[in-house]
C-alpha cells in the first residue's frame, strides 16, 4: 500500500475502534489491516494505537495524526476530482443513511436516473429509523428528519417537510370522517415512539398544540406506523413525501387538511471536512432537488 492507502486504513481503524470492524468496512482481511497500521507506525516511528484484546484506542500521537490524516485524505480526494469535467467521471464509494420512508418512497425510485448519470459511483444506502453514528459507522452523509441533538457535524438545512393526517378508507367507514379537531374525541391515534416505554404522543395541530388521543397501538418503526394505518388501526401524522403514493392510490385518505402538524425540519449532515468529495456534494445537491417539492 502507498502512504495514502495506509492512512486511509488507519483512519477507519481509529473511527471504528477495532481491526475487525475496519476490515469489514474496507473489504480487506484483518491481517492486511493490522499490517497496514504497523507499516504506518514504522514509517512515522511512533505508536499510533493502544491495542487490547477487546478494542484499540488512540495514543496521544495517534490522536494528533488522526486529525491531520483525515484532512490530508479529504484534500487528496478533492485534488483527484478537481479536473473531472463531467458527472460521468465522478466515481468511488458513497455511504449514506436516511429514514426508511424517504428511502423507500422518494430516493430509491429516483436512483436509477442518478446512477445512470454517474456510472462509476457505488452507493451504500442505509435506511433505518435509528440514529446512526456517522463517524464511527463510516457514512459520508446522512439525511435526518426532526430535531437534531448537539453535534460536531456540519448541517445543511433543506427545509421543513409537510406532514399530513391520514387514515384508511376502512377506518373512516367504521369511525366516520372527522371534520374538526373536536371530532377526534371519538377516534383513535396510532402512536409513534422512537423508544418504546416513553409517554405516548398526541395529535399535533400547528398553532394549537397537542390534542391527547386514545390509541391501542404504539410502534417504533415508520414501516409499522404506515402498515398499522393501512390495516385500519387508526390515524397517523407523517410526511407527505412518504404517503403521497398511497393517497394517490386511495389506500389512505387525507383528513383535517386545515389542521396539520407543524412541518418537520429535514437536514443533511456530514463530517466537518475542509473539502467534501465531489461525489458527496453531487449526491447532496441531488437529494435537495428531489425533496424540494415536499417541503412546506
Amino acid at each position: 500500500m502507498d502512504r495514502l492507502e495506509l492512512m486511509h486504513v488507519f483512519v477507519r481503524v481509529a473511527e471504528l475502534s477495532g481491526f475487525t470492524a475496519a476490515a469489514d468496512s474496507l473489504g480487506l482481511p484483518k491481517s492486511s489491516v493490522s499490517g497496514a497500521v504497523k507499516d504506518l507506525e514504522r514509517l512515522l516511528d511512533t505508536s499510533l494505537l493502544h491495542r487490547t484484546t477487546r478494542r484499540v484506542t488512540l495514543t496521544q500521537d495517534g490522536a494528533a495524526f488522526y486529525e491531520r490524516a483525515k484532512a490530508l485524505l479529504a484534500d487528496a480526494d478533492e485534488v483527484q476530482s478537481m479536473f473531472q469535467e463531467s458527472d460521468a467521471d465522478i466515481g468511488g464509494r458513497l455511504r449514506v443513511d436516511m429514514p426508511v420512508g424517504l428511502a423507500k418512497n422518494l430516493v430509491i425510485p429516483a436512483l436509477p436516473d442518478f446512477l445512470a448519470a454517474h456510472p462509476r459511483l457505488e452507493i451504500e444506502l442505509g435506511s433505518t429509523d435509528r440514529r446512526v453514528d456517522l463517524i464511527k459507522e463510516g457514512y459520508d452523509c446522512i439525511l435526518r428528519v426532526g430535531s437534531l441533538s448537539d453535534s460536531s457535524l456540519i448541517v445543511r438545512p433543506l427545509g421543513r417537510l409537510r406532514l399530513v393526517n391520514v387514515a384508511s378508507p376502512d377506518y373512516l367507514a367504521r369511525h366516520g370522517l372527522p371534520e374538526t379537531p373536536a371530532d377526534l374525541a371519538g377516534h383513535r391515534l396510532i402512536h409513534y415512539a422512537q423508544s418504546l416505554g416513553t409517554p405516548p404522543d398526541g395529535f399535533e395541530v400547528d398553532g394549537i398544540g397537542t390534542i391527547p388521543m386514545a390509541g391501542g397501538l404504539t410502534v417504533n418503526s415508520s414501516i409499522s406506523y404506515v402498515a398499522a394505518c393501512l390495516a385500519g388501526l387508526g390515524i397517523i401524522q407523517a410526511p407527505d413525501a412518504g404517503l403521497h403514493p398511497l393517497i394517490d392510490a386511495d389506500r389512505l385518505r387525507e383528513i383535517l387538511p386545515d389542521h396539520r402538524a407543524p412541518p418537520m425540519p429535514v437536514n443533511l449532515l456530514y463530517p466537518g471536512r475542509r473539502h467534501l468529495p465531489k461525489r458527496t456534494r453531487r449526491f447532496m445537491d441531488w437529494i435537495a432537488r428531489i425533496i424540494r417539492p415536499y417541503l412546506a
